[in-house]
């Protein structure tokens, strides 16, 4: 015992006993123990192989990280960097990855395996192609795109302005409101004929687009009839 320590008690540190005294905690830790100990306070990865602690970028395979001179490339053989690419599980170097044409996401850069989406002039997963506001995959909905980032249509309103219903570009210039939407001016059309309309034009709506009066005479008279009873009950004129 330390002169001038009382012992307090033994606590198991498994699988290694710890002494704790008044003042410290005095540990005898085997190398790999004490490796991973060291690692937590630098906050660096421990090589699961070697059991040294990684100094540079580790290599990331199989969610377990490595020193990446401990693998060879599948293909070619050579010696693997951190920037190795793990494909159905095996190790490729970034040469040999990109002559075999598979995607890489531009979000997580790893390969992209099943559908991939292209947008933005790189090739994403589906569930990393995100909202730059909210984070929200777009799972295939539209996004609107301005400084090389992607937005839904909700935050591309909020941050940037009026979105055109029909072009999907922000409006510059005067703004068409009409049947609850923007549109630009040249492309506030009729959807049947694409004959410019402006407010001052007698227009129906039609599956939530206008419908100059001309083209509305040619539709069956069951429709026209059905559309004006939706039109008194909305108080659409």
């Amino acid at each position: 015992m330390v002169h001038g320590w009382k012992r307090t008690r033994d606590v198991q540190c498994q699988p290694h006993q710890a002494l704790v005294c008044q003042e410290q905690i005095v540990q005898h830790l085997c190398r790999p123990c004490h490796n991973r100990e060291k690692a937590k306070r630098l906050g660096q990865y421990i090589c699961q192989k070697c059991h040294l602690i990684i100094d540079e970028v580790p290599l990331m395979y199989k969610s377990d990280a490595y020193h990446a001179d401990h693998f060879n490339c599948t293909h070619c053989g050579k010696e693997l960097t951190a920037e190795a690419r793990e494909l159905k599980g095996e190790l490729y170097c970034l040469p040999c990855h990109d002559k075999m044409g598979i995607p890489i996401c531009g979000a997580c850069r790893r390969p992209i395996e099943g559908r991939v989406v292209n947008a933005l002039g790189k090739q994403w997963h589906v569930e990393h192609f995100v909202c730059a506001k909210c984070e929200k995959p777009f799972l295939g909905h539209h996004h609107f795109e301005r400084k090389g980032l992607a937005y839904c249509e909700k935050h591309y309103n909020q941050l940037f302005g009026d979105v055109c219903y029909h072009c999907n570009h922000v409006i510059e210039g005067d703004v068409v409101s009409a049947l609850n939407k923007t549109w630009c001016v040249h492309c506030f059309t009729c959807s049947t004929c694409n004959a410019k309309l402006t407010l001052k034009n007698k227009f129906v709506e039609f599956e939530m687009k206008p419908v100059c009066k001309t083209c509305y005479k040619k539709f069956p008279l069951e429709l026209k009839k059905r559309l004006k009873k939706m039109s008194e009950k909305g108080g659409h004129k």
